[in-house]
């Protein structure tokens, strides 16, 4: 602008020649001029430099501040749009560390949640291919095109020296195993959150995602993607809405009325005794709900409070006489006149819970049936009071219950797989079937149960149908067994699992090598105690034949000898007594088994992986004898030990001209603790 006005005032004072400008600023004048005219012009055109000097610096200012104020973003759109590499130049680097500034003094020291992930993972890549889409920052008014992350982190590199086009993160997939745990240090000062995001296999992260990308979504807007970000974004904000309104919805529904007219008058008391309680300051809570029982002796919601605080101290104490209390005192609650319905129910309903816990089953069946009584519609109490049947061994009572169930709630999914499981105990194989499969298809509460896997499963298998397999392996995929061949229930986690063992592997040499050394002695004495009629031996009890006959003589169980069943083998009794793995296995039997022609076992597996089975053979005909475990099929020999894990899936056929003799010996899992094998109960 100042070179712009000086030939105007030329002009103006120096008559017809006018200067001509160069480009460096210089003058050059056309014409000679006057003498006069010559040292006036000289001293002014002198003058004329110092205001155009002037007058250029202050115009430089103004066009800086204007700079800053007004067309900073604009500019530095223009100069990222000519230049391959922002960091080529100081000016650039200069320009890098404002927006530094800008940034550090907009974002709190440490990044919220979610952030840092998502400006790493998804805004760099779009910062360095901002020269080749020619994206400008005036889409967001202030703020860079593609926010950059929070500058906290040391390992944010702007420009990635493997390339513009490749992700600066790409890399970290590889660095992840399959359990979802890094093998590898994570960059210095990264989030915990950051690697949150990554773990998306996780199903806590992604049920967080949705709301986390919201988040991001709002503070740290990018642009690559509109359409799918707005889609996420809403579907994200939908979600989070809809999921809050449901528990709201939920809460309303479930929040029971506890509180009677005389409770609502001592309400702040009850909330402030209550308080405590949830604080877990239980004996201050207690001393407070007994001062309120002993000031309203009519208060059901004070009794009811005491019953739930010594509830809690039995817990914290570990002591069974406070337990005892609390089910006394839930019982007084609900005796009181003028109790709620949904108080009754609570303190009946944790009653029988507590009384089935101190192993009370009678008493806890009569708490339910008071309830069923008081609350008839109630479908669920129903369904408790057939599983306390089952408790005490009433197969009958339970039955009777889950067909009252399903005659008014046909599709109700517990009370099936309960039905189901009863009817096979009954044998009913091919009925047990539907009610089995159909109630573990509803998934309802309670029907998620290894034991009804495993036992349509099994019924599956009598009939011959291989989809059992298939249930198998839902129940696996679902943690209740090991795998598809191994389907014990009560389990140690980590144990060596194969079907077929080795003597030394077991580690169990000695015995096998006593066994295999004595085993006519101890046939010997088996034979003696075979005469049938003595009826030493008993028929198999456990349902697992299809046909044939099956007796056993049992010597030790669940660690202890069994009656005086020792008296007719001393030898061997006396034996076995050098070996606490097997005569201290908790979780086994020592015992003899003779097995009758044409008999078949059907496919099964033992409750425990805990243990191992040793026969020893003892009378084996020569052919027709065969044991399978999974899918390896194996024959006796007399005076052999076979060693296998019978909680493996295991098959017999007794296809011989005679009976079959053999002894079994249980011995503990040799990778079990001596603390393990004191502690693990009984079975």
């Amino acid at each position: 602008m100042a070179q712009r006005k000086n030939p105007k005032s030329h002009s103006r004072k120096e008559g017809k020649t006018s200067p001509v400008e160069s480009k460096n600023g210089k003058r050059t004048e056309g014409g000679g001029g006057g003498e006069g005219d010559g040292g006036g012009g000289a001293k002014y055109s002198m003058f004329t430099w110092v205001v155009v000097l002037a007058l250029l610096g202050v115009w430089s200012s103004l066009a800086v501040v204007y700079f800053d104020i007004v067309d900073y973003d604009s500019v530095i759109g223009l100069r990222e749009a000519v230049r391959p590499n922002p960091a080529d130049s100081p000016e650039d680097k200069t320009e890098s560390s404002e927006h530094v500034t800008e940034s550090t003094n907009q974002q709190p020291a440490e990044p919220q949640a979610g952030e840092s992930v998502a400006a790493a993972s998804s805004e760099t890549p779009a910062e360095q291919g901002a020269s080749e889409s020619g994206g400008g920052p005036s889409a967001h008014g202030g703020e860079a095109a593609v926010p950059l992350p929070p500058m906290v982190e040391d390992d944010f590199v702007p420009d990635d020296p493997r390339g513009d086009g490749e992700h600066p993160y790409e890399d970290e997939a590889n660095t992840i195993d399959t359990t979802g745990v890094l093998v590898e240090e994570p960059p210095p000062q990264k989030s915990e959150v950051a690697s949150g995001q990554e773990l998306t296999s996780s199903k806590f992260t992604k049920e967080d995602e949705p709301v986390m990308e919201a988040e991001n979504q709002s503070k740290a807007p990018v642009e690559p993607e509109p359409e799918s970000q707005t889609l996420r974004e809403t579907a994200s904000i939908t979600k989070a809405h809809a999921t809050e309104e449901e528990l709201k919805e939920k809460a309303k529904k479930k929040k029971p009325k506890l509180l009677n007219k005389l409770d609502k008058t001592i309400k702040a008391e009850l909330d402030a005794a209550e308080k405590l309680r949830k604080k877990g300051k239980l004996e201050e809570a207690l001393r407070m709900f007994e001062a309120l029982v002993h000031q309203h002796p009519h208060s059901p919601r004070s009794r009811y409070g005491k019953a739930q605080v010594e509830d809690d101290l039995a817990e914290k104490l570990r002591s069974n006489d406070m337990l005892q209390r609390a089910i006394n005192t839930y019982r007084e609650a609900a005796e009181l006149p003028d109790v709620t319905s949904d108080l009754l129910r609570a303190a009946l309903k944790r009653r029988a819970e507590r009384q089935r816990f101190l192993g009370r089953m009678r008493g806890s069946l009569a708490t339910l049936e008071k309830l069923v009584q008081v609350f008839p519609e109630d479908i669920s109490l129903k369904n408790d009071l057939g599983v306390a049947h089952l408790l005490v061994g009433d197969n009958k009572g339970a039955k009777r219950v889950y067909e009252e169930v399903l005659a008014v709630a046909p599709g109700d999914g517990f009370a099936k797989v309960h039905y189901g499981f009863i009817l096979k105990s009954e044998n009913k194989i091919a009925e047990s079937i539907p009610y089995l499969k159909e109630g573990l298809e509803t998934g309802e509460p309670g029907t998620d149960d290894g034991r009804f896997y495993f036992h349509l499963g099994d019924a599956l298998q009598r009939v011959r149908d291989e989809s059992a397999y298939h249930w198998y392996e839902l129940g696996h995929q679902r943690g209740h067994f090991a795998s598809v061949w191994q389907r014990s229930l009560y389990n140690v986690d980590g144990l060596k699992a194969q079907p077929w063992w080795t003597p030394r592997e077991t580690g169990y040499t000695d015995l096998v090598k006593a066994l295999e050394r004595n085993w006519r002695t101890i046939r010997d004495e088996a034979l003696a105690v075979m005469d049938q009629s003595t009826g030493l031996f008993i028929p198999e009890e456990e349902n697992l034949r299809e046909k044939g006959e099956w007796g056993q003589y049992t010597l030790w169980q669940q660690g202890r000898k069994a009656g005086t069943s020792c008296q007719g083998v001393p030898k061997t009794c006396s034996l076995m007594e050098r070996y606490p793995e097997a005569t201290g296995c908790k979780r086994g039997q020592i015992k003899f088994s003779v097995m009758q022609p044409g008999t078949h076992v059907w496919p099964h597996t033992g409750p425990t992986n805990c243990r191992l089975r040793m026969h020893l053979g003892l009378v084996i005909p020569k052919h027709g004898c065969r044991i399978r475990c999974t899918n390896q099929t194996r024959e006796w020999e007399e005076g052999k030990v076979l060693i296998f894990d019978d909680s493996f899936e295991h098959e017999v056929w007794q296809d011989a001209d005679s009976y079959r003799l053999i002894f079994i010996v249980d011995v503990w899992h040799p990778e079990l603790t001596t603390h393990q094998r004191q502690t693990l109960s009984a079975i």
